[in-house]
């Protein structure tokens, strides 16, 4: 705990929510009513801020169909422009982890939101598929902005509540891929096309000019309105020696040294990477399988999205109800379920042959994605703490590298159903490789036993305390 000198210097003497100051005041509730500083400010510019890097990068693809029609381009070309687009942000996360935990999530999130933005506005200066390609790709770099927003609620919210609070800022940040859909294929674009009197070509190439102002806007907002975790910002603290330097590179070796993290990786892969998969394909597989109109295929294919306003935040939530009462072996029995039953309700969807049925099961199917989102996230702050930067942005560039590889089975299949068949199978392998989790003094899910400080934690988490649990990372000199 830190020393009375070290309690007068940080930021905020009393909080408009419940801490534990052995947790270096994270948050032990969450209240989404409040827009209070520094933790509930944090908790709704992450989400928000991520939900309009969502919607920048994913604002052409309901218009995909009319962009294909102007530029006369096949439907391979059109994969490989998704594929760019999911890519950039690959590298990206690899690059922002470390430096979340040098610098913190604040100045990165803005940062990231305004230079996306700037592509998102000259989409429409593109003349074929070489330059589509370019442009989405750096767009897609504002899709690692992920990084940023687990980061930010893992600094604001204590272990008992992390899985919760990273669940719901991410479910909420992915609806910005329903959002787009809806707003973008049904409402804006029909509004410069009929409203505007545009013809299609020039409405999708003017119509992502709205998103990008907004998204600029609120990048350049958040740098100033919020703090980079409960004492304050990362240069002050540093400054008056509350914090310890960190060395990104270091912080990047010990994750990247770390056998769960890669497992996780690929998890996240087949769950975040299946999201953005759909969030690509939907719209054009309604327009080509149902013959449903622009409009009407990107309303359908925004339901895929909308379930992240609780789906996401239910794999959270049971992830930590679970570890409430199992320990680590209940976070990881979350992580399975939720797999194994997206894994399957694949393999329905490619089955499905009528519209109506087809719909009822994407509803479910998008469930359970994103509830094994948010119980991945649940993993993921024990898994190393000190690096938990490095670690969230490993793992996330694990679901923008598993739409890469499932970008190109869908290019590569000349029937779609197969390309979802293959997609099935490599999430059920994901599922098998929550056996071989295996973190340092937690058991796993079918063998191995806590430690003593663990099982105490868990079984009595008012009686913990921060140097028994080690379940966050540790940010000024005392608990370093």
């Amino acid at each position: 705990m830190a020393d009375t000198k070290t309690n007068d210097l940080k930021k905020y003497k009393t909080y408009g929510i419940n801490v534990d100051e052995n947790q270096d005041d994270r948050a032990t509730e969450i209240k989404l009513c409040s827009f209070s500083r520094p933790h509930m400010r944090a908790f709704h510019c992450s989400w928000f801020c991520f939900n309009l890097a969502f919607l920048i990068w994913f604002a052409i693809a309901p218009l995909l169909p009319e962009v294909r029609t102007s530029l006369d381009i096949s439907k391979k070309e059109i994969w490989t422009t998704n594929i760019c687009s999911v890519a950039g942000t690959s590298i990206m996360r690899f690059i922002l982890g470390p430096l979340c935990d040098k610098y913190g999530a604040r100045i990165l999130m803005g940062v990231v939101l305004m230079a996306a933005s700037i592509p998102t506005a000259m989409i429409g200066l593109v003349q074929g598929t070489t330059s589509l390609s370019i442009v989405r790709f750096c767009i897609g770099l504002g899709g690692s902005s992920f990084v940023m927003c687990q980061y930010w609620a893992t600094r604001m919210f204590a272990k008992e509540v992390v899985g919760t609070a990273n669940a719901l800022v991410g479910g909420w940040g992915n609806l910005g891929g329903g959002i787009s859909q809806i707003l973008m294929g049904s409402a804006l674009f029909p509004l410069f096309t009929d409203g505007f009197g545009l013809s299609n070509d020039t409405a999708w190439r003017t119509v992502c000019i709205v998103p990008a102002v907004i998204a600029f806007c609120a990048g350049f907002t958040v740098i100033r309105i919020s703090d980079d975790c409960p004492k304050g910002n990362y240069k002050e603290l540093k400054r008056n020696g509350m914090m310890p330097e960190v060395s990104a590179t270091a912080s990047f070796r010990s994750g990247a040294t770390n056998l769960n993290t890669w497992i996780l990786f690929i998890m996240y892969g087949m769950c975040f990477g299946v999201e953005l998969t759909m969030n690509n394909a939907s719209a054009l597989y309604f327009v080509e399988e149902y013959g449903q109109s622009t409009q009407s295929a990107a309303a359908i294919a925004s339901i895929f999205g909308f379930m992240n306003l609780f789906a996401r935040g239910i794999g959270g939530l049971s992830s930590d109800k679970l570890n409430a009462k199992l320990g680590m072996r209940g976070r990881l029995l979350v992580q399975l379920i939720c797999l194994l039953g997206e894994g399957g309700l694949i393999f329905v969807f490619a089955y499905t042959k009528d519209l109506a049925s087809s719909i009822i099961v994407l509803v479910f199917f998008s469930i359970f994605v994103q509830a094994a989102e948010g119980s991945t996230y649940g993993i993921v702050p024990y898994v190393d703490p000190p690096s938990t930067g490095s670690i969230s942005g490993i793992v996330g560039a694990g679901g923008n590298i598993g739409a890469v590889a499932l970008g190109f089975v869908f290019q590569n299949m000349d029937k779609i159903q197969d390309a979802f068949i293959i997609m099935g199978c490599m999430v059920m392998f994901a599922a098998t490789l929550c056996a071989v989790i295996f973190i340092r003094g937690h058991r796993g899910l079918f063998c191995g036993e806590d430690n003593d400080v663990v099982r105490n934690a868990w079984k009595n988490p008012k009686k913990a305390t921060a140097a028994s649990t080690l379940q966050v990372p540790a940010t000024n000199d005392s608990e370093v």
